[in-house]
């Protein structure tokens, strides 16, 4: 999942989100649902301008790839589990991640307070169990294109919490919200209409709901600076909660290894290496390096990359409803996500 988080001015949109704010603990990172991973990065400016060519590649690479994981959760889940795969996704990239930081940095690098783990713990199970882990599970049911418009819906929700945490968000912002909503309405009509499975609808809402709680919470309370340490514990601690739920919910037994199809492992080793390594680093080299209003437009960007590609190799089908209210909620989403970045916005806080 790629979605946007809570707009702020310091910050860039993200179920597959994504956004940086200044805290107590460094500035915070935050990627999408289906894409995988939030942490916190150090409030750092490179030495040199990079070239636009490398903006423009780093771009191409969160555009294409995080667009593209909900195809990739789709084909996964169509021969393996839902949580066990989500699980097997984190668990590999988390170690991955981690034991590049062990070679290259060496121990020290992994080292945090048991303040930070708990948190790191904390806001990767909100993120990657209840964001990513129900989108994966959502989408047994609702197509991959379906599933990345519902989850664009992120950054409205990160509005209203908020909202609810006593910032005053402007009237702009309330009305892409009001106009996101009605857009998820004309996206939900299908499963009204018993076209889609009702139920897939709500797990992926609900998913959308924990991402925007995850990214709310980790502006507040104290991340670890690193931010490959923080990805690779959140990654870790999502994992595993995957794979509790997956063994509660019992989706081990029966499960045999020889019968899951080639295109699902390619799938599941494709969200690991580019949805949840190569896109992530891509991201965070340009929080470091464009401005933040241009690495934001991945966030509109996403959704029309995953509904194409589910058209094109799976033939899902592009339905008036899906058009329309695809383009409500990125209308809604680009009111938002334009209106907390313009420059009176930082003067209120």
């Amino acid at each position: 999942m790629t979605a946007p988080t809570e707009p702020r001015p310091a910050e860039a949109s993200g179920i597959e989100a994504s956004g940086v704010e200044a805290s107590g603990s460094g500035t915070s990172l935050t990627k999408s649902p289906a894409g995988g991973a939030v942490a916190p990065v150090e409030d750092a400016r490179p030495a040199s301008r990079p070239s636009s060519g490398a903006v423009w590649l780093a771009l191409a690479v969160v555009y294409v790839v995080w667009g593209s994981t909900y195809l990739a959760i789709r084909i996964t889940v169509e021969t393996m589990p839902s949580f066990l795969s989500a699980s097997a996704r984190f668990l590999t990239a988390g170690l991955l991640l981690a034991g590049y930081l062990l070679v290259r940095q060496g121990p020290s690098a992994l080292r945090v307070s048991p303040r930070e783990f708990g948190s790191a713990a904390l806001v990767g199970v909100l993120l990657l169990t209840g964001g990513n882990g129900l989108v994966v599970l959502g989408e047994t049911s609702v197509p991959s294109g379906l599933a990345a418009l519902l989850v664009a819906a992120v950054p409205l929700w990160m509005v209203l919490l908020t909202a609810a945490g006593g910032e005053r968000p402007r009237r702009a912002e309330l009305a892409g919200v009001l106009l996101g909503l009605v857009g998820l309405g004309v996206l939900s009509a299908p499963a009204i209409g018993g076209d889609v499975a009702p139920a897939g609808v709500v797990l992926i809402v609900c998913a959308t709901l924990c991402w925007a709680s995850g990214s709310f919470a980790s502006k507040r309370i104290t991340m670890p600076r690193n931010v490959l340490a923080a990805s690779a514990y959140q990654m870790l601690a999502g994992g595993l909660a995957d794979l509790l739920i997956g063994l509660v919910r019992g989706e081990h037994q029966g499960l045999d290894l020889g019968a899951v199809s080639g295109r699902s492992w390619l799938s599941l080793a494709y969200l690991v290496l580019f949805g949840s390594l190569l896109a992530f680093t891509a991201y965070a080299w340009l929080l470091r390096s464009a401005p933040l209003t241009l690495v934001a437009t991945y966030a509109y960007v996403n959704p029309v990359v995953a509904v194409l590609l589910g058209w094109m190799i799976l033939a899902e089908p592009l339905t008036w409803s899906t058009l329309a209210g695809g383009a409500i909620v990125v209308a809604g989403v680009c009111l938002v996500v334009s209106v907390s970045r313009s420059p009176g916005r930082s003067g209120r806080r």
